[in-house]
């Protein structure tokens, strides 16, 4: 199997997600891939093989519901895990 292969998604939620954590949202590591696997779960899957590809083929408004839609997970992720905390 081809190892660039890769879930697009990923890449644009952890860019996200590293931005609202650095505008002061405080998590271990451990709540932050939490954070990440849940907010992937609620995403749709977007396989690539080279990112250029998903770059270039998405239209503005494709790119626009998809921040939507990572906005949407990532919110319910936090919740998620700031209602459950590590002990």
């Amino acid at each position: 199997m081809d190892d660039n292969i890769h879930n697009w998604y990923e890449k644009l939620v952890m860019a996200k997600l590293s931005e609202q954590l650095a505008e002061g949202e405080k998590f271990s590591e451990d709540e932050i891939s939490d954070i990440a696997c849940i907010a992937l779960n609620h995403l749709p899957p977007r396989y690539v093989r080279h990112s250029v590809d998903m770059s270039f083929y998405t239209s503005p408004q494709e790119r626009e519901e998809m921040d939507q839609r990572i906005d949407a997970a990532i919110s319910h992720a936090v919740d998620r895990v700031s209602s459950h905390p590590y002990h």
